[in-house]
């Protein structure tokens, strides 16, 4: 005689293997079996009784090498009082494993994405279940931004994959949340009009901002990136052989790899102009501009002059701009920008500013074979006659 046990609506008949259940619904295998007091059940993912059956043996396998003590007693995160700095918790020793080989921007985000996790799981890892990732999602995909949701959701993936290499849960309960579309960002891009504005209201202002002015120069003529651009030392400029190579500095470029760029005529005259206007003559070691960021003196400017609220970025895009309007193609730009992929993502971001210079240059093409004669000039067959 069969044995039932019942859930809700879902049957389970005991089969003639230990511990092997099968749904008297789909016929899909379930393994059932307890282990330091607590039950394990497991869907096995068939109807085959023979594959079940090893599934089950590498379920009892995987169970029987989890670290039941502790994975019961390890909650996601823990934070000092000041709920600034982690203090504990599954978080704290993957970021204390991972962490290090992590950029410091890196770094910060996953910590802002923990601190926004863990108000929702608030109970041990061994204990969240796949109904409370998803009401955690249910809550926070309307809250949040799309990219914020996605950051923390891979967040959480992360730090489940890593509780089950520690042995502490057999499943990633996260899995199955589904990524968020993210709107295509807006990008600002300054005229050339807009940019000069901003230079002189950066030169005219206190003199606090010329070195943000500095800054703002630097991007715009180089295309780097805000570390990239900040780490750069006079050493990584040669004059003579008419290029400068982007290093990252410490932390390195985005893809790890440093690059050589030629020297732009306009970088070359600024870096001239630069260079002269310092008390003493820079050193190889010394950075060519002696700032982090220019943020404060950029969000100041800009409401000063009346112009959009550029970003440190929207000299990159600056830079892109000119290059494609110069005609330079898409895969030399992506090279002088790090982009690995050839220049997609340059076409991807900036074809239509392609386009848009296409077509303005296309005005100028008035010519034809057969035009017209104009009505101030007289034809010679016709003065002959008169």
């Amino acid at each position: 005689m069969n044995t039932t046990t019942e859930r809700k609506t879902q049957v389970l008949e005991k089969t003639n293997i230990p511990c092997l259940y099968r749904s008297a619904d789909t016929g899909i295998f379930y393994g059932i079996f307890t282990r330091s007091g607590g039950q394990v059940k497991k869907s096995l993912k068939t109807t085959d009784k023979e594959l079940a059956r090893r599934r089950l043996e590498d379920l009892r396998q995987n169970v029987a090498k989890l670290n039941t003590k502790e994975g019961r007693n390890v909650v996601l995160a823990t934070f000092s009082r000041e709920h600034k700095a982690l203090a504990g918790g599954l978080a704290k020793r993957w970021l204390d494993k991972f962490g290090p080989g992590m950029k410091s921007s890196s770094c910060e985000r996953r910590v802002s994405a923990i601190k926004a996790l863990a108000p929702y799981f608030t109970n041990t890892i061994r204990a969240i279940t796949k109904s409370q990732v998803e009401a955690w999602a249910s809550v926070r995909m309307k809250q949040a931004a799309e990219r914020t949701f996605n950051i923390e959701r891979e967040t959480l993936i992360l730090l489940f994959d890593y509780a089950i290499s520690e042995g502490l849960i057999l499943d990633n309960p996260a899995l199955k949340i589904k990524r968020l579309k993210q709107p295509k960002a807006q990008v600002i891009i300054p005229t050339k009009v807009q940019f000069k504005t901003l230079l002189e209201t950066l030169r005219n202002a206190d003199t606090r901002y010329h070195e943000a002015a500095n800054l703002v120069e630097l991007l715009a003529y180089t295309g780097c990136r805000l570390a990239e651009a900040t780490a750069m030392i006079w050493g990584d400029v040669s004059f003579d052989l008419k290029s400068f190579i982007v290093t990252g500095g410490a932390t390195g470029t985005k893809n790890n790899e440093q690059r050589s760029v030629p020297l732009f005529p306009s970088l070359k005259e600024f870096l001239i102009r630069l260079r002269k206007s310092r008390p003493t003559p820079p050193q190889q070691s010394d950075r060519i501009v002696e700032i982090n960021d220019a943020k404060n003196a950029l969000d100041t400017a800009c409401k000063n002059a009346k112009l959009p609220h550029f970003h440190h970025h929207s000299l990159r895009h600056f830079f892109c701009s000119n290059a494609i309007e110069a005609g330079i193609d898409f895969k030399a730009i992506a090279g002088w920008l790090g982009h690995k992929d050839g220049g997609l993502l340059v076409a991807k971001t900036y074809g239509h500013l392609r386009d848009e210079h296409s077509a303005a240059m296309a005005k100028r093409m008035t010519f034809n074979a057969v035009s017209e004669t104009p009505s101030n000039v007289v034809s010679m067959p016709a003065a002959a006659n008169s």
